[in-house]
C-alpha cells in the first residue's frame, strides 16, 4: 500500500465503498494528461495540510476536500473547481458521511476558484494555503512547478498562456495577506512573493522582446 492509499484509508475508512472511491480518486489524479495537478501536487497538499492541522476547526472536512479540489482536471479554470465539487458531493454521500460535513467539503473545494476565503474562515484558510504552499517552494521547486504547469496547459498558445499567467500572478500578488493561516505566512510569503515577482519580471520582459 503506497503513502496516497494509506492516507485515504485513515481518512475514509475500508468499507468497500470507500475502497471503490479511493480508487477512483486515484485513478483521476493518474491521469496521463496531468502534469502540475497530479499525484505529486496531491501529496504535497495533503502534506501542508498535516503542518497546518493546528489551526484547522473541522480537519477531516479540510482533509476531503484536499482529495477532491483538483480530481476532475480538464485546464478548464473554474469550471474544473464546480465539477470536482459536485464529484465531492455524489462520491461522499456514497460514504453515507454526515450532510453537514459534505456540504463543508463541497465549500471548501469551490473555494480553490479563487484562494480568497472570507476572515475567519478557518478551513478555508488551511486549504488555500496549502493548494499555494508550492509558492513558496526553493527557487528549483518552483521553477519545476511553473513548468509542469505550462505543460498542462499545452493545449493554450503562448501569448495568451502568458496574458492568463500575467492576471494569476498580478492578483497573488496583491493578496495581503497572501498566506492566511500564521504557520503558512510565516513559512512561505516571502519565498513565494518573490518566486512570483521573478516569474511576472521574466513573463512581462518575454512579451515585450
Amino acid at each position: 500500500m503506497d503513502d496516497l492509499e494509506h492516507r485515504w484509508r485513515t481518512l475514509a475508512g475500508t468499507s468497500p465503498a470507500a475502497g471503490q472511491a479511493g480508487a477512483e480518486l486515484l485513478r483521476r489524479w493518474r491521469e496521463p494528461h496531468r502534469h502540475y495537478h497530479d499525484t505529486t501536487h496531491l501529496t504535497a497538499v495533503l502534506h501542508a495540510v498535516d503542518v497546518l492541522a493546528p489551526e484547522a476547526r473541522d480537519l477531516t472536512a479540510v482533509r476531503f476536500a484536499a482529495w477532491f479540489h483538483d480530481a476532475v482536471y480538464e485546464g478548464r479554470p473554474g469550471a474544473d473547481e464546480e465539477a470536482s465539487a459536485e464529484l465531492a458531493r455524489e462520491m461522499l454521500a456514497r460514504l453515507e458521511l454526515p450532510a453537514d460535513t459534505v456540504d463543508e467539503v463541497v465549500r471548501l473545494v469551490l473555494l480553490t476558484r479563487t484562494h480568497d476565503p472570507a476572515p475567519g474562515d478557518a478551513d478555508g484558510a488551511v486549504l488555500c494555503d496549502a493548494d499555494l504552499s508550492v509558492l513558496g517552494g526553493s527557487p528549483e521547486q518552483y521553477a519545476a512547478y511553473t513548468a509542469a504547469v505550462r505543460q498542462d496547459y499545452a493545449h493554450v498558445g503562448d501569448a495568451d498562456f502568458a496574458t492568463g499567467r500575467i492576471a494569476v500572478l498580478e492578483r497573488l500578488l496583491t493578496a495581503d495577506p497572501l498566506f492566511r493561516t500564521r504557520t503558512g505566512g510565516r513559512a512561505w510569503a516571502t519565498r513565494a512573493r518573490h518566486n512570483m515577482q521573478a516569474e511576472l519580471s521574466e513573463l512581462r520582459a518575454r512579451r515585450m522582446a
